[in-house]
């Protein structure tokens, strides 16, 4: 995280439900690394999360880091919206990203397997994050050409925007449940009334 020649940021924010204490644990633990000296402006946590802190994150972030445990994911819309700015994904292959990831348009987190114990994942998925932030993630941002672009990130955000808008967006799923399930309720397109 303190390299001087590619430093690395951490912002990060969220919530638990109320009666998960682990997860309030585990946020308070996030949140109060922002005061430890070892990483001085490197983890920044915000409050309060809602939509509307949701919103400008999306807006700036680079990459949108979803490290659920499996097969818990929520619903993965944030890492959707990130798409739409232009943010790279990188998650446990799980939930929406397993369906998405294709190896080109964002990355990955292990290779999508669990162990029936938790820590043996857990310990797992850590060294699957840390390889993936060393070996492709930091090393691709900070590649640089003779203009100063980093072509192999750009290549890799029209990747992950020309596969992914389109397919997890409310436009598609509106379609979908129309053609798969409103349609077919109906009685098909026929205006024969005797089906």
């Amino acid at each position: 995280m303190n390299d001087p020649h590619r430093p690395v940021q951490f912002v990060i924010s969220g919530k638990a439900h109320p009666r998960d204490e682990p997860g309030k644990q585990l946020i308070q633990f996030v949140a109060n690394l922002r005061h430890d000296p070892r990483f001085k402006d490197r983890v920044v946590f915000l409050e309060d999360y809602d939509i509307n802190v949701c919103r400008h994150m999306i807006q700036g972030v680079d990459v949108w880091l979803n490290n659920p445990r499996q097969p818990l994911e929520a619903s993965g819309t944030s890492g959707q919206k990130a798409v739409l700015n232009g943010g790279l994904n990188l998650s446990i292959l799980d939930g929406w990203w397993a369906e998405a990831y294709d190896g080109a348009n964002g990355f990955a987190i292990g290779r999508g397997a669990s162990h029936v114990s938790d820590e043996v994942t857990d310990r797992r998925d850590a060294e699957a994050l840390y390889d993936v932030l060393e070996n492709q993630v930091i090393p691709m941002f900070y590649e640089r050409d003779v203009d100063g672009l980093p072509r192999r990130w750009i290549q890799r955000m029209m990747n992950s925007i020309s596969s992914l808008a389109w397919r997890f967006s409310a436009h598609r799923m509106v379609a979908d449940y129309t053609r798969h399930c409103y349609v077919p309720a109906a009685g098909g397109l026929s205006c024969d009334m005797s089906r």
